[in-house]
């Protein structure tokens, strides 16, 4: 069946597979199974000659010719487990049944943009494929990577990159950079390293019986001026494109009928004004990038507004090398006060050297050894996945003979100078460019506190969230541990007097809950019908709401005081 396969007679991307264990053979047709090609070879020996690419070089052949003449096949993951793959032709023996056509096709568009991901211990390269997936931003300076790897220049990632090659001296500093964070330079940052465009969509739908008015104008001393928060409207009533937009401003100026209860005219209809005010973070300028107009489903015209806001980097925000090496800035110190090389180049970042041992991510070492080289040869070096034997990697030993001939180190250690005493380290610092890239996770967007605001309806607690401008939640852990130390007063504070503090009236008869009249000004139990036994007790409002709600299913709790 594979020879049928393979002269044509049966469709390229059917696969035969055989189970040993079953002994059957399956052959599946289906779709959505994922096929990749591969070189056919014959006891080892690869059908395809070098007659055979110098054809295709020259336009003779097609990759379709190679798959009618049986020189190349596809197969699927079951198949797979039939074949023996070798890597590379010479690494191929009398058992292999195929051979890669190119090894670093393995990897897909995101693995490949990792370089040297060979060296590096697997959980990484998974990391950093997820971090590229989701949570990349928009840079305002992006730059090539210095290290590039053949997918690279397929996918023309090099064309619009989404990281900055960052000068790093793997070193410790200052003791803010434990645990992954990173210190930044703070001229690199006024330079535009890690600079970036946050753009945010908000839409405003409009009813039929609305109405978008202009901007009123309000009476001072100077005459008639427009009202500060309706500063950026234009003559329509909704926000100019390029404006400067703040906190609590108004973008769409908009008035709904409602329904007024006069006893003069019953359900008659007043204009009042609805406007839509911009949350948006406190002390930040952002600007309306563009506004457009259209209609929804049910014909109601929709507004949306692209928000635009560009922001440095600061502490706190989350960067990412291209090995799964994510870390947070710890600190940023002016660069006078930076180590330097005897060359006077100072680091952009400095990267604590704790990140490498447990982690293994020698991709990275190799990365900056590379990325060092190339810049002092002027070439881009490449590092793609199993490249070496093939040359889509350059090796280690022929980049530090590189760095050698520019007059560095072999190892890629540079001699530094302390930017504080100006005495040269101790030891030397292993320094050099690594492409970094800045992630979605910015503490503008997380930062949060409270001392009071809103409360639920229904239970009178803090609200939950930072949107809703919520508290924060002492938890049953965080209590455990306060019950351990024995802090009574504190975990009474948090957990009822920061809360739900409530005053209730209980029966001292009944140990039902009573309600203060305050007509007659004294205590009544409802169900004994008289207030001699009534003591006054403070209680979370939650635990009211739950008596009340047990006792609305026909349980009742009853409260024995004891110190009535």
């Amino acid at each position: 069946m594979r020879k049928l396969r393979r002269s044509g007679k049966i469709g390229e991307f059917v696969s035969i597979f055989v189970n040993e264990k079953q002994r059957c053979v399956y052959v599946a047709s289906d779709g959505g199974r994922v096929c990749r090609p591969l070189v056919i070879a014959d006891r080892g020996i690869s059908r395809v000659k070098e007659h055979h690419m110098k054809e295709l070089m020259d336009g003779v052949r097609t990759f379709d010719d190679f798959l009618r003449e049986g020189l190349i096949e596809y197969l699927d993951v079951n198949e797979e487990n039939n074949a023996l793959i070798s890597l590379y032709e010479g690494e191929a023996d009398t058992d292999t049944t195929h051979i890669e056509i190119e090894p670093f096709t393995i990897l897909g568009v995101c693995a490949g943009l990792i370089p040297y991901p060979h060296h590096n211990q697997s959980p990484r390269n998974t990391y950093q494929l997820s971090r590229m997936d989701t949570l990349l931003y928009l840079l305002v300076y992006p730059q090539r990577p210095l290290l590039t790897t053949k997918s690279i220049e397929l996918v023309g990632f090099d064309k619009l990159g989404a990281g900055q090659n960052a000068t790093v001296a793997v070193m410790s500093y200052s003791g803010y950079d434990i645990e992954d964070a990173i210190v930044m330079n703070k001229s690199s940052l006024d330079r535009g390293f890690g600079r970036c465009i946050v753009l945010k969509k908000y839409s405003v739908v409009t009813e039929p019986y609305d109405r978008i008015v202009k901007p009123q104008m309000i009476s001072s001393k100077s005459g008639y001026v427009v009202d500060s928060k309706m500063q950026i409207l234009d003559a329509d009533g909704i926000a100019a494109p390029g404006e400067i937009i703040r906190s609590h401003d108004l973008f769409v100026n908009k008035h709904s009928p409602k329904i007024i209860r006069d006893q003069a005219k019953p359900g008659e209809l007043r204009e009042t004004p609805t406007p839509v005010t911009y949350k948006g973070p406190e002390g930040e300028t952002t600007v309306v990038d563009r506004v457009v107009l259209s209609t929804d489903v049910n014909n109601r015209l929709c507004i949306k507004f692209l928000v635009r806001h560009v922001r440095r980097p600061e502490l706190g925000d989350k960067f990412s090398s291209r090995h799964g090496q994510k870390g947070v800035c710890g600190t940023i110190v002016q660069q006078e006060d930076f180590p330097f090389s005897e060359r006077g180049i100072c680091p952009d970042l400095i990267m604590n050297p704790h990140g490498y041992p447990s982690r293994m991510t020698i991709g990275k070492m190799i990365e900056l050894l590379g990325g060092k080289a190339g810049v002092s040869s002027g070439r881009f070096h490449y590092g793609s996945a199993f490249g070496e034997p093939s040359g889509h990697a350059d090796r280690v030993e022929a980049i530090s003979e590189t760095l050698v001939k520019h007059g560095f180190s072999y190892s890629g250690k540079d001699f530094i100078y302390s930017g504080i005493t100006g005495y040269p380290l101790q030891a030397y610092i292993f320094m050099g460019p690594i492409y970094y890239q800045k992630l979605k996770h910015m503490v503008l967007d997380k930062m949060h506190a409270r001392a009071r605001g809103p409360r639920v309806t229904l239970t009178r607690q803090p609200t939950e969230g930072r949107s809703r401008d919520g508290g924060l939640r002492l938890g049953e852990m965080e209590r455990d541990c306060l019950i351990a130390y024995g802090a009574s007063m504190l975990i009474y504070e948090r957990l009822m007097l920061s809360s739900d503090p409530y005053q209730v009236q209980v029966c001292r008869t009944c140990g039902l809950l009573g309600y203060y009249n305050y007509k007659l000004k004294t205590a009544v139990c409802s169900m004994c019908k008289n207030g001699d036994n009534v003591s006054t007790m403070k209680l979370p409002y939650a635990c009211k709401l739950l008596f009340q709600e047990l006792q609305s299913m026909n349980v009742v709790p009853r409260l024995k005081l004891t110190e009535a």
